[in-house]
């Protein structure tokens, strides 16, 4: 099994992807990139097993008609969405709240924060890869999984805070939590891009995104209850770990 983590940004430059190579006990790391375009993407999902993508693969169920309905001057669908909790609404997928119930983490809104921009570019990517290797279903139970670095390092046991940025206090704070990764997974060969790691978050995080995607491929993320599965297939689900860091090993 191959699985991919992706890094999404908006910008090429801070987009990272991670490819594991999985067998017998062990994952390798066989494939580590920053400054990473839509087609290298497209490419390496068709080569992985499974694919994790820290980014929203959709948009709340409510945004479109509180647009449409702005767009149109039809008031109706924009005063449901009248006050902060229907604000709230158009804010949050039902994905989100379900992991901030689960992790105490609260998830960037795709519509109301810096995710936006991220997530129109990958629609793009969900597009092309629809077009080469037939579409994903969003709620990851095809070969693309929606994923939470933060939260897959929450529900292992690593403590993964304060790494993001560029100056020297992140830095430490990340070699740390490399180190943490490294005796939590034995099995896990970094093939001697552990400074690179040490060094960039959005690598890191494409590693995490990889394991994550592991995990989703072997039954081990929660899958959306019943009572969210239809808007998980339409706003998209994340994947997070619902066994420890030990389990993911194996042929």
């Amino acid at each position: 099994m191959r699985t991919l983590g992706v890094d999404l940004a908006a910008a090429t430059k801070k987009t990272a992807a991670a490819v594991l190579a999985w067998d017998a006990g062990t994952a390798r790391l066989e494939h580590l990139a920053l400054d990473v375009h839509d087609r290298e993407i497209v490419e390496l999902f068709g080569s992985s097993s499974m694919t994790g993508i820290d980014c929203p693969v959709g948009w709340p169920d409510a945004f479109l008609p509180f647009l449409a309905g702005h767009l149109n001057l039809d008031a109706g669908p924009v005063l449901d969405h009248d006050g902060i909790e229907g604000r709230r609404l158009l804010a949050y997928r039902d994905t989100d709240r379900f992991v901030t119930g689960h992790t105490g983490l609260i998830p960037l809104s795709v519509s109301a924060d810096r995710l936006a921009h991220p997530a129109m570019r990958c629609a793009v990517i969900q597009a092309r890869i629809a077009a080469e290797y037939g579409p994903q279903a969003r709620d990851g139970s095809g070969r693309l999984a929606e994923v939470y670095p933060a939260a897959s390092l929450k529900l292992w046991g690593i403590l993964a805070r304060g790494y993001k940025g560029r100056g020297a206090p992140e830095a430490e704070r990340l070699g740390v939590i490399l180190e943490h990764l490294k005796a939590a997974a034995p099995w896990l060969d970094l093939a001697g891009h552990e400074d690179r790691l040490a060094a960039s978050d959005d690598l890191f995080d494409a590693v995490i995104a990889s394991l994550t995607a592991r995990a989703a491929a072997i039954g081990q993320t929660l899958r959306a209850p019943e009572t969210h599965a239809a808007a998980a297939l339409t706003e998209g689900w994340i994947h997070v770990p619902s066994g420890g860091l030990a389990s993911l090993g194996g042929s």
